[in-house]
């Protein structure tokens, strides 16, 4: 079983029968761009997820819930059906190269709903196409199943009230300096950061070639991030609860598992103008 990272030799070694892989790739720009490049060419076997109606629910954007809310546990689990999924069944989630749009945001969905057998594929799709391994433009088409998952959301996400009211836990923002630093922000309605929020790009996870870097650099840099916090006081953000899933996989791949996410993320803090904004290298 592999439940953090998986090699593109791992995945090629894989029977068919005993893998589910899922297609995630998405462009910010253009919301349509990675199902195309889904038909055009794919891993073989593999299904299409999409970020914006598979692994968000678009719909509940009005609730102040960010960018991509999550989708119900009902549409969830409907969608695992309709790509076959069953408990036990090895799945491994890839996108373009570096797994934060969106292979590492359908990992942590799954590891939500309890399910360990889940991994992204290191360097995705350019890694696989790099190695030589075949591709196709077949739509997979595979036998549906009847699923119902329930997300353990005690456990594992936090709300706008909880994030406000943090004080022995560290947020940790995944979107890239400019943005947390209030610099830019070319996505959502105001600059800057959450009070109290720490800045954890997730590009520092992964070394030049778009795979992530070793399971021990890994950890001594996010313990120089997080301090003395415990991996269970560490409660990632991002923009709209997307790339934060990818510093999750970074700390669960280097040992520090237990972390929590914010899901609605910076899109879904500034959708209430009351709520406090800090900018610049001060977290308060």
């Amino acid at each position: 079983m592999k439940s953090t990272l998986i090699s593109v030799a791992e995945l090629a070694a894989l029977p068919a029968s005993d893998v589910l892989v899922v297609d995630c790739r998405h462009d910010l720009a253009d919301a349509g761009k990675g199902e195309r490049d889904y038909r055009a060419e794919h891993i073989p076997g593999a299904v299409f997820a999409s970020l914006d109606h598979d692994l968000s629910d678009l719909t509940r954007t009005p609730l102040g819930l960010g960018r991509h809310p999550l989708p119900l546990e009902q549409s969830f689990s409907a969608t695992l059906g309709r790509w076959g999924w069953r408990p036990g069944l090895q799945v491994v989630c890839y996108d373009a190269g570096n797994g934060a749009l969106a292979a590492a945001r359908l990992w942590w969905l799954l590891r939500l709903c309890g399910v360990q057998e889940v991994a992204v594929l290191d360097g995705g799709y350019t890694a696989w196409k790099a190695a030589g391994r075949p591709v196709t433009s077949q739509v997979t088409q595979r036998e549906p199943t009847q699923v119902s998952l329930h997300y353990d959301a005690s456990q594992m996400l936090l709300d706008h009230a909880a994030v406000a009211k943090l004080k022995q836990d560290l947020l940790l923002d995944a979107r890239a300096a400019p943005r947390y630093l209030g610099e830019v922000e070319p996505l959502d309605r105001a600059a800057g950061h959450v009070p109290g929020a720490a800045n954890r790009p997730f590009s520092d996870n992964l070394q030049a070639d778009g795979r992530f870097k070793s399971a021990e650099a890994l950890r001594q840099e996010f313990l120089a991030v997080i301090g003395q916090h415990k991996p269970e006081q560490v409660v990632h953000m991002c923009g709209s609860g997307v790339t934060a899933c990818h510093n999750m996989l970074a700390m669960e791949h280097a040992g520090l598992a237990g972390s929590r996410l914010y899901a609605p993320s910076w899109s879904g803090w500034v959708s209430d103008p009351s709520r406090p904004i800090a900018v610049g290298a001060n977290r308060e």
